[in-house]
């Protein structure tokens, strides 16, 4: 099983970071380690490399079927289910080494930084690209995303990713935050929801 995931693709959330509207030319991709996977409601627990560990709640699609080099059209037939997930960023280290033109991997893909909530059978849901999502911290919202925000679709980010990696049954993909992203503090409950169904659950150690 492997974890890809995807930068940058809210236009709001590219402001957010770096002051503009834009949109990259292709997706950004990275991947995360599987131990990076943290489910089931077990707590995060905060690094001692960070000082700044911030949220990024994303759409999360899990891969049902082997496929490399799928076309657009026929990508919707590779994923069967989706959730909320968190994709845990040290934001101090992340900011040292893209100003020193470094890989994100360490910021990115440490251990438990990929939370997963319960997922939903797509068909259950409306259009993947019509799906409002948000997160709670304590009981307040603290960022809302809507899927036909995503400067690339899902549609397109599965066929884009498997021109370079073959895609197998269980894979995740992260499909990018919008904007609010913030930090998070030990004693915290976070709680993700799709539409009002609520799919992540757990807290911050």
């Amino acid at each position: 099983m492997k974890i890809l995931a995807v930068g940058m693709n809210y236009a709001l959330h590219n402001k957010e970071l770096d002051g503009t509207l834009y949109k990259p030319e292709e997706p950004v991709i990275f991947a995360k380690p599987d131990s990076a996977l943290l489910k089931d409601g077990k707590p995060f627990f905060i690094p001692d490399f960070t000082e700044d560990c911030e949220y990024e709640t994303e759409l999360v699609v899990r891969i049902c079927r082997l496929g490399k080099n799928i076309a657009s059209r026929f990508a919707h037939r590779y994923y069967d289910a989706v959730t909320v997930g968190i994709d845990f960023t040290t934001r101090d280290l992340q900011r040292r080494f893209r100003k020193e033109g470094l890989p994100w991997v360490l910021c990115k893909g440490f251990d438990n930084s990929a939370v997963v909530g319960d997922f939903i059978a797509k068909d259950e849901l409306p259009d993947i690209q019509q799906i409002p999502f948000h997160l709670e911290i304590d009981g307040t919202a603290v960022q809302e995303g809507y899927t036909g925000d995503m400067l690339f679709a899902v549609d397109e980010l599965i066929a884009y990713v498997s021109r370079f990696y073959t895609l197998k049954m269980g894979d995740l993909l992260f499909t990018g935050t919008p904007k609010g992203v913030g930090p998070v503090h030990v004693g915290q409950h976070l709680q993700g929801y799709l539409l009002d169904r609520k799919v992540l659950d757990f807290n911050v150690r």
